[in-house]
């Protein structure tokens, strides 16, 4: 029985001493970042077109675009469960072409938790869409903020990450929070520029224009944009992402609140690898969502972004 007992102290301690270590790790990450300071950020010299524009939702049907589910159950989606995913198994049912506010829509359900996948691969472009949230709420995410995605730059197999979305960088659509950095796969890499605000989830960093520059990595796998920019629920909310080469600037209704620099790809070997195009998603995520006018234009570079 002592030996018993002291066994499970030993354990014991040792879960304590792995815990604090990983509190200290996280801690070192963020220590360097200076205080973050709220910014009127302006967006000026909008870049033209270059080419024709795209229209990646044709108001009509899903032609252009493959569905793909992850698990039945979505809390299993970071466990690395044993069963496979769903994949195109019931996406019919999450991704429909509806009629909302008197205009074709593009309806997420948000239940089953997955991506829309656009077929295009694209680079160097200006992407505009309109989006609203309808009321459903499904677990294990119904009573938290309403979640959902654009992701860019998406590349490697589908379901790749998690088993329900492919590689990409992506601009977030979550309430209280649209427009910050996440990225998808710990192979994906963007960099910005930060100041730490204690009043957000670790790691407590908010986009500052001239702040600390760092690499999006795990732990500290976001970024929080740099204010709320979105209107209340139930009303329309215009996205811009600009695109050039491995950067992008994430603009809400007008308001930019996030730019990225130096989006890569880093390999099993640690090589390196700008990454400067990919395929578009549409993240299902527990919350009902609608997407209208959803066009692409090609530019040749990207708008100013400044403090005033």
């Amino acid at each position: 029985m002592l030996r018993q007992v002291l066994i499970g102290l030993t354990l014991a301690a040792a879960c304590i001493g792995t815990a604090s270590s990983q509190t200290d790790q996280r801690a070192a990450i963020i220590a360097a970042d200076p205080p973050f300071t709220p910014q009127n950020l302006v967006l000026g010299a909008p870049p033209r077109a270059v080419g024709p524009q795209v229209a990646l939702f044709n108001g009509r049907d899903l032609n252009d675009w493959e569905g793909w589910l992850g698990y039945a159950d979505p809390a299993k989606t970071y466990r690395n469960p044993p069963e496979a995913p769903l994949g195109r198994a019931g996406a019919d049912e999450m991704f429909k072409v509806v009629t909302e506010d008197g205009q074709p829509a593009l309806y997420v359900n948000g239940k089953t938790w997955g991506a829309l996948v656009h077929k295009g691969d694209y680079r160097n472009y200006h992407l505009r869409l309109d989006y609203k949230w309808g009321p459903g709420r499904w677990p294990p995410r119904v009573n938290l903020p309403p979640n959902n995605g654009l992701l860019y730059h998406s590349y490697g197999d589908q379901g790749a990450s998690t088993g329900t979305w492919m590689y990409a960088v992506e601009f977030e659509i979550m309430q209280g929070s649209t427009g910050m950095v996440v990225r998808v796969g710990e192979g994906t890499r963007p960099h910005t520029t930060v100041g730490h605000d204690a009043a957000v989830a670790y790691p407590q960093r908010r986009f500052m224009l001239g702040g600390r520059d760092i690499e999006v990595v795990s732990p500290a796998w976001n970024v929080q944009h740099a204010r709320d920019a979105e209107r209340p629920a139930g009303e329309w909310n215009t996205l811009d992402l600009y695109v050039l080469g491995d950067k992008a600037i994430h603009v809400v209704n007008g308001q930019p609140v996030m730019m990225v620099h130096g989006i890569e790809t880093v390999d099993a070997a640690g090589k390196r690898t700008p990454l400067t195009h990919g395929r578009i998603q549409l993240q299902s995520e527990g919350a009902e969502t609608y997407f209208r006018n959803i066009v692409l234009e090609p530019i040749d570079r990207l708008p100013t972004v400044t403090a005033r």
